[in-house]
């Protein structure tokens, strides 16, 4: 991928150069939420918080952890959280799940960094990650199907954005094969010229 590419990408996302700004993808995660999320909820990578603002205003959603191992997000979620009255939200720095106690969430929503990226032409920035899902597309996605199920309650679901460019079969494959259940269909989908964009709802298969 070129910078080029990268940069065509990023402003398709409406991203600024540290902070991955709303964009399609997080308005389908945010409505994925309103339809399955309940609970405590904690959202991975928040980049700006306003996904987990809106969680905090989903009926059902008890109450929301923002997190994100960027700075530069975790300022930008703080000031959103309660700014003008509107719903409050914690904010931790996190490198996805490892922050958290066992059997701590209902609902993990994360919308992962998923653009295939070329090794040779890596960006070695806060937007490099937050866009970047590596050469696969699954480079953080991986080891969040790896280490979520730590962090969630007997009868808590995950709600994971897949994107068509990091291999939707690729990404369900291995969260089978990690133990996962998956519900039949997507719980939302878009399809624009450039991918595809689902939210799948995934329970550890011992789960009630």
């Amino acid at each position: 991928m070129t910078d080029g590419s990268r940069d065509d990408l990023a402003a398709r996302r409406g991203m600024s150069r540290k902070v991955y700004e709303p964009a399609e993808d997080s308005g389908l995660l945010a409505s994925a939420i309103e339809k399955r999320g309940h609970g405590r909820l904690l959202e991975v990578g928040t980049g700006s918080g306003w996904v987990a603002e809106r969680a905090a205003a989903t009926d059902g959603v008890t109450e929301v952890v923002a997190s994100d191992r960027s700075p530069h997000a975790c300022r930008a979620a703080q000031d959103r959280t309660g700014a003008d009255g509107g719903p409050a939200f914690a904010v931790v720095r996190a490198d996805l799940v490892a922050a958290f106690t066992h059997d701590a969430f209902d609902t993990v929503a994360f919308n992962p960094p998923y653009l295939p990226t070329d090794p040779e032409n890596e960006w070695d920035d806060w937007m490099e990650r937050a866009l970047s899902g590596g050469e696969s597309g699954r480079e953080l996605i991986e080891p969040f199907l790896e280490s979520v199920p730590r962090v969630l309650r007997p009868d808590g679901i995950v709600l994971l954005l897949v994107s068509s460019l990091a291999g939707y079969d690729a990404v369900l494959d291995y969260a089978t094969d990690r133990g996962f259940d998956i519900d039949d269909g997507a719980v939302v989908e878009e399809s624009y010229p450039f991918e595809t964009l689902s939210v799948v709802a995934l329970r550890p298969s011992n789960a009630p």
